[in-house]
């Protein structure tokens, strides 16, 4: 199916309920079950749209991996232990993951791979990769059973569905998507409403100026939410990685990406890839709120180094080729580089409150 399709489809239900809120029109373009983006194509890699941190560099997946190693040691080395990934892709990262958690022989014996996917082509292919360790596979969070937990969860909370709050006059409105006189989809205002402003962090509800976008990710809080209120009472722990802010600050981040080329918002549903920046500070609240314990955001290339990146890279290059030792250092580079994805992505772990910070962590930014 066409974009088209899709977009007649988004159409024909703004005609019928009148317009709907950036959070449903990205969960549609998105996760429609038949013409959504997740739903018709495989979007990473050169053929697709984008292109994540596993599959630039397999020293990514290895350090993660070392990081659930020593988290499982921290939490009492529970065995069974739930090892979660949260929209696994290819399945690159649970794979250079699980490669490296077999250098402790027990913590991998312990692992029961879980992974929880939306798209049906990432899942056949995610079972394909990773059929030797039996995985799990779930289409929702709530699915995942009860237990000691690790969850991971790369460029995961950008993909949720987010509500757009924009200031005008003395409260608030949502944003939202509409039909223009062409019938083409554009963004509009809802009413003013004093209820919304209360949505919006008290440092920022009177003092932002007119027309500024303050995001809101409902799904982003009610996860956080949720694994605050599992870590209070379950050993465990949750690493995500992704790109954001932090604090919280106004602005449109709502992107498109096509092709790896930016695209607007509204002109592809269901074939460009719709994204946005985690707000780590209200992810963090939410947690604590819940029981457990945020530590970072700390920059990503930051976290990396402090597990070790380094000392890994020189011990593969050691017996590499010289065409595979340019590949190594070319795509750890891209990784902790500050002009490149070093200091875009960051990195925030939760835990069950009182334990120390754990691994990769000094100081948040």
């Amino acid at each position: 199916m066409s974009a088209s399709a899709l977009s007649a489809k988004i159409a024909r239900r703004i005609g019928a309920e009148g317009p709907l809120p950036v959070a449903a029109f990205m969960a549609i373009a998105l996760y429609d079950p038949e013409l959504g983006y997740y739903a018709t194509r495989r979007p990473i890699g050169a053929g697709g749209d984008f292109v994540t941190a596993p599959e630039i560099s397999q020293i990514f997946g290895e350090l993660v991996g070392l990081w659930c190693a020593l988290m499982w040691q921290r939490i009492g080395c529970p065995d069974p232990v739930i090892l979660a990934e949260l929209g696994p892709g290819s399945g690159v990262l649970a794979a250079d993951l699980l490669r490296a958690a077999a250098a402790i022989p027990e913590f991998r014996r312990a692992i029961r791979l879980h992974l929880v996917e939306v798209s049906p082509i990432l899942r056949i292919e995610q079972q394909r990769r990773l059929a030797m360790a039996d995985p799990h596979l779930h289409t929702r969070i709530e699915d995942l059973p009860d237990g000691p937990i690790l969850l991971v969860a790369n460029e995961f909370l950008d993909a949720l569905p987010i509500r757009q709050l924009v200031r005008r006059g003395r409260h608030w409105r949502e944003r939202m998507v509409a039909l223009d006189q062409e019938g083409h989809l554009a963004f509009v205002d809802g009413p003013e409403s004093p209820a919304l402003s209360l949505l919006v962090p008290e440092a920022l509800r009177e003092t932002a100026p007119a027309g500024a976008v303050f995001e809101i990710c409902p799904s982003a809080l009610a996860l956080a939410t949720a694994l605050g209120a599992r870590l209070k009472c379950q050993p465990g722990a949750a690493l995500f990685i992704d790109y954001g802010r932090f604090p919280s600050s106004t602005g449109s981040s709502l992107r498109a990406v096509r092709h790896h080329q930016p695209v607007g918002a509204l002109d592809a549903p269901g074939e460009a890839d719709l994204s946005a920046d985690v707000d780590f500070a209200t992810f963090a609240a939410a947690a604590g709120g819940a029981g457990a314990e945020a530590h970072g955001p700390v920059p990503q290339g930051r976290f990396l180094e402090n597990l070790g990146a380094l000392p890994r890279l020189a011990a593969l290059s050691a017996r590499a080729l010289p065409a595979q030792r340019q590949r190594l250092e070319s795509g750890l580079e891209r990784l902790l580089e500050p002009k490149q994805m070093g200091i875009l992505f960051k990195v925030m772990a939760l835990t069950a409150a009182g334990l120390p910070a754990p691994p990769g962590f000094d100081r948040p930014d």
